[in-house]
C-alpha cells in the first residue's frame, strides 16, 4: 500500500506544526525572539526561576536543546541565572526585566496566529479539533514513557 501524505496524521500535524513556527516566527522576530524560545517564555513568565531540569521537562524537550536554547537567551538578555540554593552545582533560570516586557507582546503574537489559524474551522468545531490533538498528544507521551522505561530496564541489564 503506497504511503500517502495527505491522509497521514503524522505528517499533516508535522506540516502544521512547521508552519504554525513559520507565522509565529515572522510576528516574533519584530520583539528579538524565536518560535524555539516560545516554552521558556511560557514557563517563565509568571516571574518564576526554573532549574534546566524543571524547563526540559515543562517544556517537553530534549536537555541538550534547552542547553542550547537558554544559552542563546542569556547572550541575548532574555533569561538570567542564579546559583540555585538547593544544589550547589545548579542554576536556577529566570526572565530578565527585557523579556518580562516583551511576554506580553509575545503572548499577543502567539494568540494572534492561533485565531488566524482556526479561523476557517466554524466555532463550535474548535473544541472538539483541539481536544481530539490533546488525546492524539497524550497517546504519543504514553507511547515515548514506554519508550523511555523499555531504555532504562535495557540498561540496567
Amino acid at each position: 500500500m503506497p504511503f500517502e501524505r495527505a491522509a497521514s496524521a503524522g505528517y499533516l500535524t508535522n506540516w502544521a506544526a512547521r508552519l504554525f513556527a513559520r507565522a509565529i516566527d515572522r510576528r516574533l522576530r519584530e520583539f528579538g525572539v524565536s518560535s524555539g524560545q516560545l516554552p521558556v517564555f511560557f514557563a517563565l513568565g509568571n516571574g518564576e526561576a526554573l532549574s534546566q531540569k524543571a524547563l526540559v521537562k515543562a517544556a517537553s524537550i530534549e536537555q541538550p536543546t534547552m542547553a542550547a536554547t537558554l544559552s542563546r537567551m542569556e547572550r541575548d538578555g532574555l533569561v538570567e541565572r542564579q546559583p540555585d540554593p538547593q544544589d550547589g552545582r545548579g542554576f536556577l533560570f529566570s526572565l530578565t526585566p527585557l523579556a518580562m516586557q516583551k511576554a506580553e507582546m509575545v503572548k499577543q503574537a502567539v494568540l494572534a496566529v492561533n485565531s488566524e489559524a482556526l479561523a476557517d474551522i466554524p466555532e463550535h468545531e474548535r473544541k472538539p479539533f483541539l481536544a481530539t490533538l490533546k488525546t492524539i498528544i497524550g497517546s504519543l507521551e504514553e507511547i515515548d514513557s514506554q519508550s523511555d522505561l523499555s531504555r532504562t530496564k535495557s540498561n540496567k541489564d
